[in-house]
């Protein structure tokens, strides 16, 4: 009995081992599909960042847009601003979200970095963000004219999100943004 006592633990450390070293042999998962793909994306009306009108999808109707929740503490939020930046640049209109967040620092973030956004709303408790069914921030969602869901990336945008679904999305077939 006592060398039973003294071996299950040992078989069960070694079992969880092999079950560790399987998953970290097939690598990294990909990004979860949001469940809105192909569907109308969620309206929200949000106090603005700024304090004016209230930020709403229905104010962009028949237009392609980006809608991107980020918050000041968000590290990754960071890493894809210079993205974003040059998707403002490239006449690409972006809401943003302010995820769980407060006004202050989310502008003194803006400042630092410059604003890509032509709108932000802020989502204080989350509420918006659990209509969207995003996973953390960032996370960005490309709405079309009609208002549904082309596409979504539960992550920081890069170079290399950027090319694969970000413009696809943006600019079907190689044309011009709407």
């Amino acid at each position: 009995m006592r060398k039973v006592l003294i071996i299950l633990p040992v078989l069960v450390l070694a079992a969880l081992f092999a079950l560790f070293a399987l998953a970290s042999l097939r690598g990294p998962k990909a990004p979860a599909r949001s469940h809105l793909l192909g569907q109308s994306a969620p309206a929200f009306a949000l106090p603005a960042l700024d304090g004016e009108t209230p930020v709403s999808l229905s104010a962009y109707k028949g237009k392609t847009v980006l809608v991107n929740f980020f918050a000041s503490w968000c590290t990754p939020c960071r890493a894809e601003h210079p993205f974003l930046m040059q998707l403002k640049a490239d006449g690409v209109t972006i809401i943003g979200i302010d995820y769980k967040d407060k006004p202050e620092p989310a502008r003194q973030m803006l400042d630092e970095l410059g604003n890509p956004f032509a709108a932000i709303g802020q989502d204080a408790d989350g509420r918006t963000g659990i209509d969207f069914g995003i996973t953390g921030v960032p996370e960005s969602f490309v709405i079309g004219a009609d208002g549904t869901v082309l596409a979504n990336w539960p992550g920081p945008i890069d170079q290399s999100v950027l090319e694969s679904k970000i413009l696809p999305a943006l600019h079907p077939g190689g044309g011009a943004a709407d």
